[in-house]
C-alpha cells in the first residue's frame, strides 16, 4: 500500500510540475472562496506547491506563507508519527487554522500580505 500511496504522489507532483494551476482549467477552484468571497487557509497551496516544485520558495510563500511554514512540521510528523497522537498538537493545529484564516482575511496592513498574491 505505501507504494501505490508513493506513486500515485509522484504523479500528481508531476501533473502539478508541469500543468500550472493559475493557467489550468481541469484544477478544481476553492469552493469557500467561490461562495464566501473570502480567503480559506489552504486558498492558494495549489499554486504554492506548483512554485515549490519548480524552486521559487519566495513565490510559494506569496501565496500562502503558512503553507510553506508548515511543511517542516508535516515532514517531522511523517518522521516521528507518535507526535500526532499527543493531545494538544491536532487542537493547536485547528487553532492556528483559524487564526490564519481569519487574518487573511483582514484587508489591512499586514494581514493582506496573507492573502495570496
Amino acid at each position: 500500500m505505501p507504494v501505490v500511496i508513493l506513486v500515485l504522489a509522484a504523479i500528481g507532483a508531476l501533473v502539478l510540475f508541469v500543468f500550472d494551476p493559475s493557467n489550468s482549467a481541469f484544477y478544481p477552484s476553492c469552493m469557500f472562496h467561490e461562495i464566501s468571497g473570502l480567503y480559506c487557509p489552504g486558498c492558494g497551496s495549489l499554486r504554492a506547491t506548483h512554485k515549490l516544485l519548480h524552486g521559487d520558495l519566495a513565490a510559494a510563500f506569496r501565496l500562502n506563507p503558512l503553507f510553506v511554514l508548515s511543511l517542516p512540521i508535516l515532514g517531522a510528523l511523517v518522521l516521528r508519527p507518535s507526535w500526532a497522537y499527543r493531545v494538544w498538537v491536532p487542537w493547536t493545529a485547528l487553532g492556528v487554522l483559524i487564526l490564519y484564516g481569519i487574518l487573511r482575511n483582514i484587508p489591512a496592513w499586514p494581514f493582506y500580505l496573507l492573502a495570496p498574491h
